[in-house]
């Protein structure tokens, strides 16, 4: 373990809590698709690669990937959320529920289309990406639901994550009064956030961004010098009144920001990094898992980065057990 941070029993311990710790995610579910094949010639018609399809898979997308990822280590995971009346929100339901994921605060809304994100592979590579969904606001009788919904299970959880993806679920009314019902049961409230959305997020316990979302958030000119980006997570702080920020940095690590401690940077431990896709998912909900275990920011977010660095050494929407991630605490 690095010096000065956490011990690893102390690490081992709060992961020895995960099992049958209650979550709840609120945020835009969508399916994510994956056609993986191999690329021998061009196309006679385009300039474009023809891929010749070998295998086809679907994931839970979005904060439906923050849910696969707390069920993964053994949460008890409730979702609210939002998808179409179409075959691929059926789809991501059923893959939810084969997870023992509680899916009754996912509303079904005729007129919509399910969010998909298709993603072409050839190999390694990603060729193309091509999206599906349905623009515009959600009807206010949905997120009234969704917040009624949310309230109710307030009750018996341990955490809430908000995952947000800018689909309509996520408004400011669905947050503000999610935040209500989780400070009345003094549960520790975690944001994976959308760039345009950060002023929604004052009050949260944690934010979750990347550098680029991070300096994109507060509508500041991006700068590679330390001292710039300790003054950006100072100005969050600040700004939106949370009580820290853990930013992540990619092959720099992660740094996190509290109020009146000093800032600590934690480097990363990934040894082969394939693909970054859902990485932020797994930070997030590490990061909420090990508070909702009564784990302090730091050693969450040593968790949440030792994570990270699993996931991605693998390729697509992953994953991590139990059992990796305490390989990882070393």
């Amino acid at each position: 373990m690095e010096k000065g941070l956490p011990p690893a029993k102390r690490l081992h311990d709060i992961i020895g809590r995960f099992q049958g710790r209650s979550v709840m995610v609120l945020g835009d579910l969508m399916l994510d698709q994956f056609i993986r094949g191999k690329v021998e010639r061009i196309s006679p018609e385009a300039p474009v690669p023809v891929v010749a399809v070998r295998e086809e898979s679907h994931l839970p997308g979005g904060a439906g990937n923050v849910c696969s990822n707390l069920a993964a280590l053994g949460a008890r995971v409730s979702v609210f959320g939002l998808v179409g009346a179409d075959a691929p929100g059926e789809h991501l339901l059923q893959d939810l529920k084969n997870r023992g994921i509680d899916t009754t605060g996912v509303r079904v809304e005729k007129g919509r289309v399910t969010t998909q994100k298709i993603r072409v592979i050839a190999e390694h590579q990603q060729v193309v990406r091509f999206d599906r969904e349905t623009a515009g606001h959600l009807p206010p009788q949905a997120l009234a639901r969704i917040s009624a919904d949310i309230a109710e299970r307030a009750e018996s959880a341990h955490a809430l994550v908000i995952s947000d993806y800018g689909k309509g679920v996520v408004t400011p009314l669905v947050v503000q009064r999610a935040l209500r019902s989780a400070r009345r049961r003094k549960i520790p409230v975690v944001v994976d956030p959308k760039v345009e959305h950060f002023k929604r997020y004052r009050g949260v316990d944690c934010i979750t961004p990347n550098t680029q979302e991070a300096w994109g958030g507060m509508r500041a000119h991006p700068s590679a010098d330390e001292a710039d980006l300790r003054a950006l997570g100072a100005r969050i702080l600040k700004a939106l009144r949370v009580r820290f920020l853990l930013i992540t940095r990619g092959e720099k690590g992660m740094t996190l920001f509290q109020h009146d401690s000093p800032i600590r940077h934690i480097p990363t431990q990934a040894q082969e990094v394939f693909d970054v896709t859902g990485a932020g998912d797994t930070v997030t909900s590490v990061m909420a898992l090990s508070l909702a275990c009564g784990a302090r920011p730091l050693e969450a977010a040593v968790i949440a980065n030792a994570a990270a660095g699993v996931v991605v050494g693998k390729l697509g929407t992953a994953t991590l057990s139990v059992a990796e991630l305490r390989a990882a605490i070393r």
